[in-house]
Protein backbone atom coordinates (compact mmCIF):
# COMPACT_ATOMS: atom_id res chain seq x y z
CA UNK A 1 0.00 0.00 0.00
CA UNK A 2 1.03 3.70 -0.54
CA UNK A 3 2.28 6.10 2.14
CA UNK A 4 -0.78 8.63 1.99
CA UNK A 5 -2.45 8.57 5.01
CA UNK A 6 -6.11 9.03 3.70
CA UNK A 7 -7.33 6.14 1.44
CA UNK A 8 -10.69 5.41 -0.11
CA UNK A 9 -13.11 3.05 1.84
CA UNK A 10 -12.80 0.56 -1.37
CA UNK A 11 -8.92 0.75 -0.84
CA UNK A 12 -9.56 -0.33 2.92
CA UNK A 13 -11.58 -3.09 1.47
CA UNK A 14 -9.40 -4.32 -0.96
CA UNK A 15 -6.54 -4.78 1.17
CA UNK A 16 -6.81 -8.80 1.50
CA UNK A 17 -3.52 -8.41 4.17
CA UNK A 18 -5.01 -9.42 7.62
CA UNK A 19 -5.93 -5.98 8.96
CA UNK A 20 -7.68 -3.98 11.75
CA UNK A 21 -10.37 -1.67 11.68
CA UNK A 22 -10.93 0.77 14.01
CA UNK A 23 -14.17 2.66 14.70
CA UNK A 24 -13.19 5.70 16.69
CA UNK A 25 -16.84 7.09 17.03
CA UNK A 26 -18.72 7.56 19.99
CA UNK A 27 -20.50 4.93 21.95
CA UNK A 28 -24.30 5.96 20.84
CA UNK A 29 -23.18 6.58 17.03
CA UNK A 30 -21.16 3.32 17.05
CA UNK A 31 -23.86 1.21 18.84
CA UNK A 32 -25.64 2.29 15.73
CA UNK A 33 -24.56 1.01 12.51
CA UNK A 34 -21.34 -1.57 12.95
CA UNK A 35 -18.44 -1.88 10.91
CA UNK A 36 -18.40 -6.14 10.22
CA UNK A 37 -15.10 -6.88 12.53
CA UNK A 38 -14.64 -3.60 13.23
CA UNK A 39 -13.11 -2.95 16.95
CA UNK A 40 -14.42 0.16 18.74
CA UNK A 41 -12.18 2.42 20.25
CA UNK A 42 -13.52 5.83 20.98
CA UNK A 43 -11.59 8.56 20.02
CA UNK A 44 -11.13 10.68 23.36
CA UNK A 45 -9.52 7.27 24.79
CA UNK A 46 -7.44 6.41 21.85
CA UNK A 47 -4.23 7.28 23.37
CA UNK A 48 -4.76 5.49 26.62
CA UNK A 49 -6.52 2.03 24.21
CA UNK A 50 -4.15 1.67 21.02
CA UNK A 51 -2.09 -0.71 22.49
CA UNK A 52 -4.95 -2.98 22.83
CA UNK A 53 -4.34 -3.40 18.90
CA UNK A 54 -1.80 -5.47 17.18
CA UNK A 55 1.26 -3.45 16.07
CA UNK A 56 2.31 -5.95 13.45
CA UNK A 57 -1.11 -5.52 11.04
CA UNK A 58 -1.95 -2.71 9.34
CA UNK A 59 -4.44 -0.22 11.18
CA UNK A 60 -7.54 1.34 9.09
CA UNK A 61 -9.20 4.05 11.25
CA UNK A 62 -13.05 5.30 10.81
CA UNK A 63 -13.64 8.30 12.21
CA UNK A 64 -16.55 10.90 12.53
CA UNK A 65 -14.88 12.45 9.88
CA UNK A 66 -11.48 12.23 7.92
CA UNK A 67 -9.85 14.62 9.97
CA UNK A 68 -10.57 12.46 12.98
CA UNK A 69 -9.20 9.35 11.84
CA UNK A 70 -6.28 11.15 10.30
CA UNK A 71 -5.04 12.58 13.49
CA UNK A 72 -5.25 9.11 15.03
CA UNK A 73 -3.32 7.85 11.91
CA UNK A 74 -0.52 10.42 12.45
CA UNK A 75 -0.54 9.18 16.31
CA UNK A 76 0.18 5.79 15.11
CA UNK A 77 2.58 6.43 12.58
CA UNK A 78 4.55 8.41 14.99
CA UNK A 79 5.13 4.95 16.61
CA UNK A 80 5.95 3.19 13.74
CA UNK A 81 2.81 1.36 13.06
CA UNK A 82 1.24 1.37 9.73
CA UNK A 83 -2.15 3.07 9.68
CA UNK A 84 -4.38 5.09 7.14
CA UNK A 85 -8.00 6.59 7.63
CA UNK A 86 -10.67 6.24 5.46
CA UNK A 87 -11.57 9.72 3.80
CA UNK A 88 -15.24 10.61 5.06
CA UNK A 89 -14.76 8.80 7.73
CA UNK A 90 -17.72 6.09 8.80
CA UNK A 91 -19.93 8.59 6.80
CA UNK A 92 -18.12 6.62 3.64
CA UNK A 93 -19.61 3.14 4.94
CA UNK A 94 -23.05 5.01 5.04
CA UNK A 95 -22.89 6.21 1.66
CA UNK A 96 -22.05 2.86 0.03
CA UNK A 97 -24.91 1.32 1.67
CA UNK A 98 -27.26 3.70 0.48
CA UNK A 99 -25.86 3.28 -2.86
CA UNK A 100 -26.06 -0.47 -2.84
CA UNK A 101 -30.07 0.14 -1.51
CA UNK A 102 -30.46 2.44 -4.48
CA UNK A 103 -29.52 -0.45 -7.03
CA UNK A 104 -32.22 -2.68 -5.72
CA UNK A 105 -35.31 -1.24 -6.91
CA UNK A 106 -37.73 -3.59 -4.47
CA UNK A 107 -35.78 -3.18 -1.25
CA UNK A 108 -35.47 1.08 -2.01
CA UNK A 109 -39.16 1.16 -3.28
CA UNK A 110 -39.72 -0.73 -0.03
CA UNK A 111 -37.44 1.38 2.10
CA UNK A 112 -39.93 4.44 1.40
CA UNK A 113 -42.97 2.95 1.97
CA UNK A 114 -41.88 2.15 5.73
CA UNK A 115 -40.55 5.49 6.09
CA UNK A 116 -43.29 7.27 4.90
CA UNK A 117 -46.09 4.96 6.52
CA UNK A 118 -44.48 5.29 9.53
CA UNK A 119 -45.25 9.04 9.49
CA UNK A 120 -48.79 8.63 9.94
CA UNK A 121 -49.15 4.91 11.12
CA UNK A 122 -46.31 4.14 14.10
CA UNK A 123 -45.50 7.54 14.66
CA UNK A 124 -48.79 9.13 14.01
CA UNK A 125 -49.65 10.31 17.80
CA UNK A 126 -45.17 12.23 18.16
CA UNK A 127 -44.71 13.32 14.58
CA UNK A 128 -47.57 13.90 12.52
CA UNK A 129 -49.96 15.22 15.21
CA UNK A 130 -47.13 17.66 16.61
CA UNK A 131 -46.47 18.73 13.10
CA UNK A 132 -50.32 19.53 12.45
CA UNK A 133 -51.01 20.98 15.71
CA UNK A 134 -48.28 23.56 15.09
CA UNK A 135 -49.66 24.13 11.66
CA UNK A 136 -52.86 24.95 12.80
CA UNK A 137 -52.21 26.35 16.49
CA UNK A 138 -49.72 29.54 15.28
CA UNK A 139 -51.36 29.52 11.63
CA UNK A 140 -48.19 28.79 9.97
CA UNK A 141 -49.98 27.91 6.25
CA UNK A 142 -52.61 30.36 4.72
CA UNK A 143 -53.82 29.35 1.14
CA UNK A 144 -51.94 30.18 -1.93
CA UNK A 145 -48.90 29.85 0.06
CA UNK A 146 -45.93 28.86 -1.91
CA UNK A 147 -43.42 27.10 0.73
CA UNK A 148 -39.63 26.31 0.20
CA UNK A 149 -39.16 23.86 2.48
CA UNK A 150 -35.33 23.74 3.32
CA UNK A 151 -33.47 20.82 3.61
CA UNK A 152 -30.00 20.66 5.16
CA UNK A 153 -29.66 16.73 4.49
CA UNK A 154 -29.82 15.85 8.58
CA UNK A 155 -32.68 13.82 9.90
CA UNK A 156 -34.58 16.89 11.56
CA UNK A 157 -35.33 18.76 8.27
CA UNK A 158 -35.30 15.29 5.92
CA UNK A 159 -38.41 14.16 8.37
CA UNK A 160 -39.80 17.68 7.73
CA UNK A 161 -39.61 17.16 3.81
CA UNK A 162 -41.59 13.84 4.37
CA UNK A 163 -44.16 15.71 6.70
CA UNK A 164 -44.86 18.16 3.99
CA UNK A 165 -45.28 15.41 1.60
CA UNK A 166 -47.51 13.60 3.53
CA UNK A 167 -49.95 16.76 3.59
CA UNK A 168 -49.68 17.61 0.63
CA UNK A 169 -50.90 14.34 -0.62
CA UNK A 170 -53.46 13.72 2.05
CA UNK A 171 -54.48 16.52 3.40
CA UNK A 172 -56.46 19.87 2.05
CA UNK A 173 -53.81 21.02 -1.03
CA UNK A 174 -54.29 25.03 -0.24
CA UNK A 175 -50.72 25.65 -0.60
CA UNK A 176 -47.92 24.92 -3.07
CA UNK A 177 -44.59 23.29 -2.19
CA UNK A 178 -41.42 23.65 -3.65
CA UNK A 179 -37.99 21.69 -1.73
CA UNK A 180 -34.42 23.22 -1.44
CA UNK A 181 -31.09 22.07 -0.78
CA UNK A 182 -28.28 24.45 -0.59
CA UNK A 183 -24.64 22.76 -0.13
CA UNK A 184 -22.52 25.11 1.06
CA UNK A 185 -19.50 23.01 0.61
CA UNK A 186 -20.13 19.79 2.50
CA UNK A 187 -17.78 16.71 1.38
CA UNK A 188 -18.04 14.93 -1.26
CA UNK A 189 -19.33 11.63 0.70
CA UNK A 190 -21.52 14.09 2.69
CA UNK A 191 -23.22 15.42 -0.67
CA UNK A 192 -23.20 11.81 -2.11
CA UNK A 193 -25.82 10.92 0.98
CA UNK A 194 -27.80 13.89 0.57
CA UNK A 195 -28.44 12.97 -2.79
CA UNK A 196 -28.76 9.20 -1.97
CA UNK A 197 -31.26 10.22 0.36
CA UNK A 198 -33.34 12.80 -1.77
CA UNK A 199 -33.92 9.86 -4.33
CA UNK A 200 -34.38 6.66 -1.78
CA UNK A 201 -36.98 9.27 0.03
CA UNK A 202 -38.23 10.30 -3.38
CA UNK A 203 -37.85 14.27 -2.28
CA UNK A 204 -37.91 16.13 -5.75
CA UNK A 205 -35.21 18.85 -4.14
CA UNK A 206 -33.31 21.37 -5.90
CA UNK A 207 -29.78 21.46 -4.95
CA UNK A 208 -28.06 24.78 -5.48
CA UNK A 209 -24.56 25.51 -4.33
CA UNK A 210 -22.87 28.10 -2.75
CA UNK A 211 -19.66 29.11 -1.14
CA UNK A 212 -20.33 29.53 2.18
CA UNK A 213 -18.35 27.62 4.54
CA UNK A 214 -15.04 28.56 2.42
CA UNK A 215 -16.30 32.13 3.38
CA UNK A 216 -17.00 31.46 7.32
CA UNK A 217 -13.46 29.41 7.88
CA UNK A 218 -11.75 32.72 7.24
CA UNK A 219 -14.20 34.24 9.37
CA UNK A 220 -12.11 34.43 12.87
CA UNK A 221 -15.08 35.02 15.74
CA UNK A 222 -18.28 33.72 15.87
CA UNK A 223 -17.92 32.02 12.36
CA UNK A 224 -21.25 29.99 13.74
CA UNK A 225 -23.38 32.90 13.68
CA UNK A 226 -21.86 34.57 10.63
CA UNK A 227 -22.62 31.43 8.60
CA UNK A 228 -25.74 30.48 9.97
CA UNK A 229 -27.41 34.38 8.90
CA UNK A 230 -25.44 33.66 5.16
CA UNK A 231 -27.14 30.49 4.64
CA UNK A 232 -31.02 31.70 5.96
CA UNK A 233 -29.61 34.44 3.50
CA UNK A 234 -29.31 32.30 0.42
CA UNK A 235 -31.99 29.90 1.27
CA UNK A 236 -34.57 33.70 1.21
CA UNK A 237 -32.84 35.12 -1.62
CA UNK A 238 -33.30 31.21 -3.64
CA UNK A 239 -36.69 30.77 -2.54
CA UNK A 240 -38.22 34.25 -3.36
CA UNK A 241 -36.37 33.58 -7.22
CA UNK A 242 -39.07 30.47 -7.30
CA UNK A 243 -42.11 32.59 -6.26
CA UNK A 244 -42.01 31.41 -2.64
CA UNK A 245 -43.58 33.49 0.25
CA UNK A 246 -42.14 31.01 2.94
CA UNK A 247 -39.28 29.15 3.76
CA UNK A 248 -39.98 25.97 6.39
CA UNK A 249 -37.21 25.42 8.53
CA UNK A 250 -36.65 21.60 10.92
CA UNK A 251 -36.74 23.35 14.62
CA UNK A 252 -37.93 21.27 16.91
CA UNK A 253 -39.17 21.82 20.58
CA UNK A 254 -35.85 20.60 22.04
CA UNK A 255 -34.36 23.49 19.45
CA UNK A 256 -36.58 25.76 21.47
CA UNK A 257 -35.64 25.31 25.04
CA UNK A 258 -32.27 24.99 24.50
CA UNK A 259 -32.52 28.36 22.70
CA UNK A 260 -34.48 29.66 25.64
CA UNK A 261 -31.95 28.56 28.05
CA UNK A 262 -28.94 29.52 26.16
CA UNK A 263 -30.18 33.02 25.68
CA UNK A 264 -30.51 33.40 29.70
CA UNK A 265 -27.19 32.03 30.48
CA UNK A 266 -25.01 33.02 28.00
CA UNK A 267 -27.02 36.21 26.16
CA UNK A 268 -28.28 37.40 29.73
CA UNK A 269 -31.68 37.70 28.06
CA UNK A 270 -34.95 36.35 27.77
CA UNK A 271 -36.38 35.34 24.23
CA UNK A 272 -37.26 32.00 22.23
CA UNK A 273 -36.94 30.34 19.07
CA UNK A 274 -40.50 31.74 17.51
CA UNK A 275 -42.75 29.39 15.74
CA UNK A 276 -43.06 32.17 12.48
CA UNK A 277 -41.53 35.56 11.46
CA UNK A 278 -41.66 37.84 9.15
CA UNK A 279 -38.06 38.47 7.60
CA UNK A 280 -36.51 41.01 8.00
CA UNK A 281 -33.92 41.73 4.82
CA UNK A 282 -36.79 40.21 2.71
CA UNK A 283 -39.93 41.60 2.48
CA UNK A 284 -42.75 40.10 1.71
CA UNK A 285 -40.84 36.77 2.81
CA UNK A 286 -41.58 34.79 6.19
CA UNK A 287 -39.92 31.64 8.09
CA UNK A 288 -42.10 28.99 9.11
CA UNK A 289 -41.10 25.97 11.81
CA UNK A 290 -43.83 23.30 11.63
CA UNK A 291 -41.89 20.67 13.65
CA UNK A 292 -41.80 23.32 16.83
CA UNK A 293 -43.73 21.00 18.71
CA UNK A 294 -41.81 17.80 17.74
CA UNK A 295 -39.56 16.26 20.11
CA UNK A 296 -35.99 15.37 19.23
CA UNK A 297 -36.29 11.93 20.53
CA UNK A 298 -39.46 11.29 18.65
CA UNK A 299 -37.78 12.33 15.27
CA UNK A 300 -34.53 9.68 15.98
CA UNK A 301 -37.44 6.82 17.21
CA UNK A 302 -38.66 7.39 13.59
CA UNK A 303 -35.02 7.13 11.79
CA UNK A 304 -33.95 4.50 13.81
CA UNK A 305 -37.08 2.53 13.76
CA UNK A 306 -36.86 2.88 9.14
CA UNK A 307 -32.86 2.27 9.62
CA UNK A 308 -32.92 5.53 7.62
CA UNK A 309 -29.67 7.07 7.57
CA UNK A 310 -28.35 10.53 7.65
CA UNK A 311 -25.38 13.55 7.60
CA UNK A 312 -24.13 14.42 11.01
CA UNK A 313 -23.42 18.60 11.58
CA UNK A 314 -21.55 18.55 8.25
CA UNK A 315 -19.87 21.73 9.02
CA UNK A 316 -16.04 22.34 7.62
CA UNK A 317 -15.30 24.23 11.41
CA UNK A 318 -16.86 21.29 13.33
CA UNK A 319 -14.92 18.71 11.37
CA UNK A 320 -11.43 20.86 12.02
CA UNK A 321 -12.38 21.28 15.09
CA UNK A 322 -12.65 17.67 15.83
CA UNK A 323 -8.33 16.95 16.22
CA UNK A 324 -8.80 19.27 19.22
CA UNK A 325 -8.75 17.87 22.55
CA UNK A 326 -11.66 15.89 24.34
CA UNK A 327 -14.13 18.57 25.57
CA UNK A 328 -12.29 21.51 23.82
CA UNK A 329 -14.63 21.63 21.01
CA UNK A 330 -18.12 21.37 22.74
CA UNK A 331 -20.55 23.88 22.04
CA UNK A 332 -22.96 25.71 23.96
CA UNK A 333 -26.05 24.48 22.76
CA UNK A 334 -24.56 20.59 24.06
CA UNK A 335 -24.08 21.80 26.93
CA UNK A 336 -27.24 23.47 27.75
CA UNK A 337 -29.10 20.51 26.23
CA UNK A 338 -26.63 18.11 28.44
CA UNK A 339 -27.98 20.50 31.72
CA UNK A 340 -31.77 20.18 30.70
CA UNK A 341 -30.85 16.21 30.77
CA UNK A 342 -29.93 16.41 34.41
CA UNK A 343 -32.71 18.65 35.04
CA UNK A 344 -35.27 16.59 33.52
CA UNK A 345 -33.87 13.35 35.78
CA UNK A 346 -34.83 15.36 39.03
CA UNK A 347 -38.04 16.88 37.72
CA UNK A 348 -39.59 15.44 34.67
CA UNK A 349 -41.72 18.93 33.87
CA UNK A 350 -38.62 20.69 32.98
CA UNK A 351 -38.61 20.49 29.70
CA UNK A 352 -42.75 21.96 30.10
CA UNK A 353 -41.62 24.39 32.17
CA UNK A 354 -39.01 26.14 30.25
CA UNK A 355 -41.06 25.77 26.96
CA UNK A 356 -44.19 27.51 28.32
CA UNK A 357 -42.07 30.12 30.67
CA UNK A 358 -42.22 32.36 27.33
CA UNK A 359 -46.26 31.86 27.34
CA UNK A 360 -46.72 33.41 30.77
CA UNK A 361 -44.10 36.42 30.82
CA UNK A 362 -45.51 38.70 33.53
CA UNK A 363 -44.64 42.24 31.95
CA UNK A 364 -45.38 43.84 35.51
CA UNK A 365 -42.82 41.83 37.20
CA UNK A 366 -39.70 42.93 34.97
CA UNK A 367 -36.87 44.87 35.57
CA UNK A 368 -36.75 46.25 31.88
CA UNK A 369 -37.82 44.57 28.00
CA UNK A 370 -37.26 45.42 24.77
CA UNK A 371 -40.30 46.10 22.24
CA UNK A 372 -40.13 46.64 18.32
CA UNK A 373 -36.58 47.19 19.38
CA UNK A 374 -37.39 49.93 21.60
CA UNK A 375 -36.51 49.79 25.52
CA UNK A 376 -38.42 50.04 27.95
CA UNK A 377 -37.59 49.99 31.95
CA UNK A 378 -39.87 49.23 35.06
CA UNK A 379 -39.27 53.32 36.38
CA UNK A 380 -40.74 54.75 33.20
CA UNK A 381 -44.06 54.90 34.88
CA UNK A 382 -43.45 53.50 38.39
CA UNK A 383 -44.61 56.59 40.27
CA UNK A 384 -47.53 56.95 37.86
CA UNK A 385 -49.06 53.09 38.20
CA UNK A 386 -49.20 54.17 41.96
CA UNK A 387 -50.78 57.18 41.38
CA UNK A 388 -53.38 56.08 39.39
CA UNK A 389 -53.93 52.74 41.86
CA UNK A 390 -54.72 55.37 44.47
CA UNK A 391 -56.78 57.50 42.57
CA UNK A 392 -58.91 54.67 41.46
CA UNK A 393 -59.44 53.57 45.24
CA UNK A 394 -57.91 49.82 44.46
Amino acid sequence: MGNEIICSLSEMEEDSRDKQIVDLRAGAESRRVIYPGAIHICREDFSDRFAELSPEKPIYLLGRSTRSGAEAALFLREKGIESRCVEGGFQAVVLKRLQILLQDKSASEEYLKNAERSIIKRYRDKLWSGFVKAIGEYRLIEDGDRIAVCISGGKDSTLLAKLFSELYAHGKRNFEVRYLVMNPGYSRVNAGIIESNLRLLDIPAEVFDSEIFKITLKAGESPCYLCARMRRGALYSKARELGCNKIALGHHYDDVIETILMGMLYGGQIQTMMPKLHSTNFPGMELIRPMYLIREADIVRWRDGNDLHFIECACSLTEMAEGAPAGVTESKRAEVKALIASLTEKNPYAEANIFRSVENVHLDTLIAWKSKGVRHHFLDDYECKEEKKWQSGS
